[in-house]
């Protein structure tokens, strides 16, 4: 029996292996534009300038009032040429990984906006009058003293929510894109063995996830 799953994994691992980088490229690349215009945000909202802060929460509201798969499909199906003409994209690039890398990235911000919003209002305020009264300026002490800590503070719930990004790649799916489970499931329709593939890609992300779950309980207890 394991031969016979060996015989027929063996030929297929390489197009596996090209969805799983496209996966992982997804989820690396959105969280790091997802931190850091959700960084921009999380200060946007509890800054001085109105107009900034209604913006942030407007977008916050925006993207956690609408489904994932909804925001995949409006930047691949509304705003493509947008996107090439802002980008200054050549045709050959495809645009089904842009529009996702896009849209994984803005609405990933909105939630790291809030996971870090709580994170700086968490630092106690002493702190900050502290730091200004030792002469840094308010930006000073928001990039030096404020922000490292809410980082720190917040890193279990940021590899939560990397957990959640990697597992919501799947989506990708309804825009014809080849990530590892979109590839997985056409490999088991065309070669007849979907059952087999299905149960390897839910294999696969049990054990990330579940490996990237015991990271999160090993930093929560650190934290303590």
């Amino acid at each position: 029996m394991f031969s016979q799953i060996l015989h027929i994994l063996l030929p297929v691992l390489p197009s596996l292996g090209r969805g799983f980088v496209v996966t992982l490229e997804l989820t690396v690349s959105a969280i790091a534009a997802g931190l850091v215009w959700g960084t921009a945000l999380a200060l946007f909202r509890i800054g001085p300038v109105k107009p900034l802060s209604w913006f942030a929460q407007g977008y916050v509201t925006l993207f956690r009032s609408v489904p994932l798969v909804m925001v995949l499909l409006w930047f691949f199906l509304v705003v493509p040429q947008l996107l090439k003409s802002l980008l200054h994209l050549s045709p050959a690039v495809d645009i089904r990984r842009v529009s996702a890398f896009v849209a994984f990235s803005l609405y990933e911000a909105a939630y790291y906006s809030e996971i870090i919003r709580a994170g700086i209002l968490g630092v106690p305020r002493g702190q900050q009058s502290a730091s200004l009264a030792l002469g840094l300026t308010p930006l000073q002490t928001m990039r030096h003293v404020v922000l490292p800590q809410a980082f720190r503070a917040m890193v279990p719930v940021f590899v939560t929510q990397a957990i959640v990004m990697f597992q919501d790649t799947s989506l990708v799916y309804v825009i014809g894109l080849g990530d590892f489970f979109s590839m997985a499931e056409s490999i088991g329709e065309r070669d007849g063995t979907l059952i087999l593939m299905l149960m390897l890609a839910g294999a696969t992300y049990f054990v990330i996830c579940s490996a990237a779950s015991m990271l999160v309980k090993f930093l929560q207890r650190k934290a303590i």
